[in-house]
């Protein structure tokens, strides 16, 4: 039983040998990727674009900027009323 089971498993390897390829297939050269757009920051869909280091908005995936905005300033203080000491 042992014999054959080596037999068997030599036979195979050397049928699955015979459809290996020995030929090296030449690879097909792949246009480069375009440049990223101006200020992207590489490897993300950040973007720093006047180069201060401080990312200011995002490219989305059909390449377009979007900045992000800065927070609303806070609102005015109230006017004084009316009320109150008279002088």
């Amino acid at each position: 039983m042992k014999i054959r089971l080596i037999a068997m498993s030599m036979v195979t390897a050397l049928m699955l040998s015979a459809c290996a390829s020995t030929e090296r297939s030449e690879e097909v050269a792949t246009a480069a990727p375009p440049p990223p757009p101006p200020g992207a920051v590489p490897g993300s869909v950040a973007a720093d674009r006047d180069g201060d280091g401080i990312v200011d908005g995002y490219y989305s995936a059909d390449g377009i900027y979007h900045p992000n905005l800065p927070p609303a300033p806070p609102p005015p203080p109230p006017p004084p009323t009316r009320r109150g000491e008279r002088g």
